[in-house]
């Protein structure tokens, strides 16, 4: 899912504006990764270089000038080649398709490379790109070689990180479109695995719906593992083996979400593999709802980042309180973080091309601001580890979270995710339907 050529030049002539004056940028795509013997994964760009092109082929480089002029090296046309690995766009259609003002075959990049570079001031990258900064200091040195010849050479290599990060960190409405619509197939997936579970399931019976109805509907790719996590596994956060089979009485967490257009989707929801909750899970759901709701009141435009976090944290201890689980005063117990016990991670993070997306989550070392354009999600979950002897046997092995994507808009929040179920009544309601 391709935007417009001319939202790709806007955002490249942007990015150059917030760079220093004689700055050239150069970032690339990305490389083949090897799967296993000669067997590669399939490609998927940098987020930061397919944000500036909406090219999505392998070992190419951008580089871009001061005045915004966008040149490409590509992968050449090579009918032999694209018969077995696929089509190519090569140089023209880097100009025609994708908007460029130039481009070359791949083993011209060091010739195009030294022609842009001379007389500029600084080269911008971005700085863990490793492969990137030997070759920047490679073009630098092979210019300062040549300063007899009336070459200037690049007189340093500057990381343009913050500056990408930055402009990525605010969606346009074509962005948010397309997030709103891998928000949606996502919501019917997670629809279909409430209403296709049965106890006696594996929990990758469970994610094969999912990853069906995700490619069904043109999110051809998951953004991140699937977990379909059943019973105590749901206590692990990052649960991704989904080879157990589901139990009557397991409550499961699916944290599941596909990726369209190369923006992710990201949604969790726990729900009971029978149909109905138990008291004690249905106990600790509503307190993770209740902190949810709590959290969702925070993400207003000039609030800042960390409030709705803070606000669900409140409630959740002030649950785990009521429930036994912890003994003291709230207050006190937030400051001791004793409450990491059952809820050891942040209540969101930011959204957009990377699943855990780009940007500062804070400013001169406060928490930034919330601002119109930006996607987080809203995360809020409770774990109790099946060892922890501490708490009432009823409560070990229950995990709980409850996620979703979220655009702060001057209005108040939007859930892009709307319409799945999260409520308990509505999680029975729906499944009691199957």
């Amino acid at each position: 899912m391709k935007l417009s050529t001319d939202i790709y030049r806007s955002r490249r002539h942007t990015l150059m504006a917030n760079l220093p004056d004689h700055t050239v940028a150069v970032i690339r795509s990305g490389e083949l990764c090897t799967r296993n013997n000669d067997c590669d994964y399939e490609f998927r760009p940098h987020s930061s270089f397919y944000y500036l092109t909406g090219f999505a082929e392998p070992s190419a480089v951008l580089l871009i000038l001061p005045t915004g002029e966008s040149h490409l090296a590509v992968l050449p046309k090579d009918p032999e080649r694209e018969q077995w690995d696929g089509f190519r766009y090569g140089m023209t259609g880097a100009i025609n398709e994708f908007g460029m003002d130039g481009a070359v075959e791949l083993d011209e990049l060091d010739d195009l490379a030294f022609e842009l570079l001379d007389g500029a001031q600084n080269i911008a990258l971005l700085m863990d790109d490793e492969v990137m900064r030997d070759h920047a200091l490679g073009w630098r040195d092979a210019l300062a070689a040549k300063a007899r010849a009336g070459v200037v050479a690049p007189q340093a290599v500057i990381d343009m990180s913050d500056e990408i990060h930055e402009l990525r960190l605010i969606k346009d409405s074509a962005e948010i479109e397309i997030m709103e619509k891998a928000a949606q197939i996502s919501v019917a997936a997670h629809i279909q695995a409430m209403k296709t579970v049965q106890p006696g399931m594996m929990e990758y019976q469970l994610e094969a719906e999912l990853n069906y109805h995700f490619m069904k509907h043109g999110a051809r790719v998951p953004a991140y593992n699937n977990i379909v996590a059943s019973g105590s596994n749901a206590c692990v956060l990052h649960y991704i083996k989904n080879d157990e089979q589901i139990e009557d009485g397991d409550l499961i967490l699916i944290d599941a979400g596909g990726e369209l257009g190369c923006y992710a989707s990201d949604i969790t929801r726990t729900f009971p593999a029978n149909g109905k909750f138990s008291e004690p899970q249905a106990q600790l759901y509503q307190v993770v709802l209740d902190a949810y709701h709590a959290g969702l009141e925070q993400l207003r435009v000039g609030k800042p980042y960390d409030a709705f976090h803070n606000a669900a944290v409140e409630v959740l201890t002030d649950g785990l309180v009521k429930h036994g689980l912890l003994q003291g005063n709230v207050s006190e117990l937030i400051e001791s973080k004793a409450y990491r016990d059952f809820y050891m991670h942040n209540t969101g993070h930011w959204l957009g091309l990377d699943v855990h997306d780009c940007g500062r989550y804070k400013q001169n070392g406060q928490s930034r601001m919330l601002q119109a354009g930006m996607v987080v999600t809203l995360e809020p979950g409770l774990y109790v580890n099946p060892d922890n002897e501490t708490v009432d046997a009823k409560w070990r092995g229950i995990g709980i979270r409850i996620e979703d994507d979220i655009l702060i808009r001057e209005d108040g929040p939007y859930v892009l995710t709307h319409g799945l179920a999260k409520e308990i009544s509505e999680i029975e309601a729906l499944m009691a339907s199957r």
